[in-house]
């Protein structure tokens, strides 16, 4: 007969090891899901999607329609100002991406994409055939820089927490620095910790 400590011991274990599986299904990718309460994928998809939407509708663009013209329009930085680590990048793609298929706004490459094609530009000069290389100095100018911000106010007791997300961007036209649209999108998420029972 075993002592009762290694009877436990035995008793626990399945459940122990059962409790250390890991699973994964796939799931589509526009799924919502919320594990942690943090800002996620689907909120960066659509304070993306919702602010481009608000700034497209408003009367800043009719100068340009006026026009027949589409304004070119570049994204700067945007500032990660929150408590959490927020892929800044992966929001700044979800805006490009916004902007772009609206098709109302032309869109020019970021100051780091435009680094490496100047590089390729640099390289194309040297080994390229003249019939299909690239000239430097033909880059497209933005008319306009899209800017912002991200932050969180938390409000914490025990285990339960409300944590509120605004994110602020704002438009703004590089010859004058005329700022043509302000735009905020706010988000709270209430995150409730179950208690661990033993």
């Amino acid at each position: 007969m075993f002592p009762v400590s290694k009877k436990i011991l035995y008793w626990l274990l399945p459940v122990l090891v059962a409790g250390c599986t890991t699973k994964v299904a796939r799931v589509q990718s526009d799924s919502t899901i919320d594990i942690t309460g943090k800002w996620n994928d689907t909120d960066s998809r659509l304070v993306a999607e919702e602010m481009i939407k608000d700034c497209l509708s408003q009367r800043w663009l009719y100068k340009w329609e006026s026009e027949n013209k589409r304004p070119t329009v570049i994204v700067g930085k945007i500032v990660n100002k929150s408590h959490e680590h927020i892929s800044v990048e992966t929001f700044v793609k979800d805006v490009e991406r916004a902007l772009l298929n609206s098709g109302k706004v032309d869109f020019v490459a970021t100051k780091t994409e435009r680094e490496q094609l100047r590089d390729e530009k640099e390289d194309m000069a040297e080994n390229a055939s003249v019939q299909t290389r690239k000239d430097m100095g033909e880059e497209t100018g933005a008319d306009l820089m899209m800017i912002g911000t991200l932050n969180t106010i938390v409000d914490q007791e025990g285990g339960n927490a409300v944590v509120f997300y605004q994110t602020n961007m704002e438009l703004v036209e590089i010859e004058n620095n005329r700022k043509v649209w302000i735009g905020e999108k706010k988000i709270k998420k209430y995150v409730e910790r179950a208690k661990t029972r033993f």
